[in-house]
């Protein structure tokens, strides 16, 4: 079993005020920081989000499957408004908003509870916080990953920090980069932005044109891409050594 399914990066997680738990509702397994244990309201909240997401999914189909952006629905619940939106700007399917999506949503609801939130759902986060964190990135078996973290600081947050990559997890991706890491205001935005981006990648020579993409998308505040030991970012990026 992979490190990645494992989610053993999950072991480098930590806060010196903040509070670790996790919580898994059939597909969706999230990691939390919050200012006290809130599992109990977690699972619920994650009922709430996935239940109008999977009634959607049954009465539209093609939500799932497609590859490319659907038009907006004004009358759908939150979450697929979110993934509706992002994915017509990135010009992807809104599956591939859905990780960061949910994280976001299940951020927000939080933050009524506890002032300072960190959602990670499969590599893609929700954050809020009242001082700064260090997001590291795991870049699957670049000698880079695990070795540089996103620094954020609180009055940038609430923010969306996801990674996607070609060389590592189940989701469907057609590049090669070890990681493309978008940071972004909707979290839903940022993940679809980090699949597209990520897909430009076919080799270390295209990292300049990935950047180049991903600041073209309206909503991307910084971006970064490995791609073995050759790394590239742009924008609001702040890297500290880990």
């Amino acid at each position: 079993m992979s490190q990645y399914r494992e989610r053993r990066y999950r072991q480098r997680i930590h806060h010196k005020r903040l509070v670790p738990f996790k919580v898994a509702v059939q597909e969706t397994d999230l990691m939390i920081l919050a200012k006290a244990d809130l599992t109990k309201l977690t699972e619920e909240i994650i009922y709430k989000v996935r239940g109008p997401l999977e009634g959607y999914i049954a009465s539209h189909p093609e939500f799932l499957r497609t590859l490319t952006p659907l038009p907006y629905d004004k009358l759908a619940p939150p979450v697929v408004k979110e993934m509706l939106a992002a994915a017509q700007i990135c010009g992807t399917g809104p599956m591939a908003a859905v990780a960061g999506a949910i994280a976001e949503q299940v951020g927000l609801a939080l933050l009524r509870e506890s002032s300072e939130v960190v959602v990670e759902n499969g590599g893609d986060c929700f954050v809020k916080v009242d001082s700064p964190v260090q997001i590291s990135i795991f870049a699957g078996r670049s000698k880079l990953s695990n070795t540089l973290a996103l620094k954020i600081y609180p009055e940038k947050t609430p923010l969306g920090v996801c990674t996607s990559s070609g060389t590592v997890g189940h989701s469907l991706s057609f590049g090669v980069a070890d990681a493309v890491t978008v940071i972004s205001a909707s979290a839903a935005l940022a993940d679809a932005a980090a699949t597209m981006t990520c897909n430009q990648v076919k080799s270390e020579s295209d990292i300049r044109q990935a950047i180049a993409f991903a600041q073209q998308i309206e909503g991307v505040l910084g971006v970064l891409v490995i791609v073995g030991e050759q790394i590239g970012a742009w924008g609001d990026v702040e890297l500290v050594p880990i």
